[in-house]
């Protein structure tokens, strides 16, 4: 009996780790296939923070990763090449709930912009709960909060020409 509840125990455990490593993957998609980065892709990326309000409360404190930089993880270029047709390219994020929001890619370019767009990972220094994360879009100097998506899942890269 007791091997029965160890053996039960130990495959529960396991499906239940599956699943969790399964939540934290990301899929970068583009015309090129698929990108799936992992917690520990992300995790490796150099790390920034912004502290924002969110909604009417008090500033609130995230640290994650540059959007830009989780692209050029999945082989998205910035820079000179971003001219011409690549000025059509869209950056669709969809999240676990069904919500998504565009973001052109020149939005994410430090030579078009100096504003930054995060991929958070922590909120006040904990990880981002089930309603958040496990990944945040977060910009912070957006007045509306409208493309500041929660449980992010995929991120797209779509021609809008």
């Amino acid at each position: 009996m007791k091997r029965l509840f160890g053996f039960s125990a130990s495959l529960f455990f396991l499906l239940f780790s599956s699943i969790v490593v399964q939540c934290q993957q990301l899929t970068v998609q583009t015309d090129a296939g698929k990108v799936i980065l992992s917690r520990a892709d992300l995790e490796s990326l150099p790390h920034v923070g912004v502290t924002a309000a969110e909604h009417s409360s008090a500033s609130v404190s995230f640290e994650g990763v540059t959007l830009k930089s989780v692209l050029e993880k999945a082989g998205i270029a910035f820079g000179e090449s971003m001219k011409g047709k690549r000025l059509t390219n869209c950056l669709l994020v969809e999240a676990a709930d069904g919500y998504r929001a565009v973001i052109a890619l020149p939005e994410l370019d430090p030579a078009f912009t100096d504003k930054q767009t995060i991929l958070a990972l922590l909120r006040d220094g904990k990880p981002l709960d089930e309603k958040e994360g496990p990944y945040r879009i977060i910009m912070p100097d957006e007045k509306r909060m409208a493309r500041w998506v929660r449980q992010v899942t995929t991120l797209k890269i779509v021609d809008v020409q």
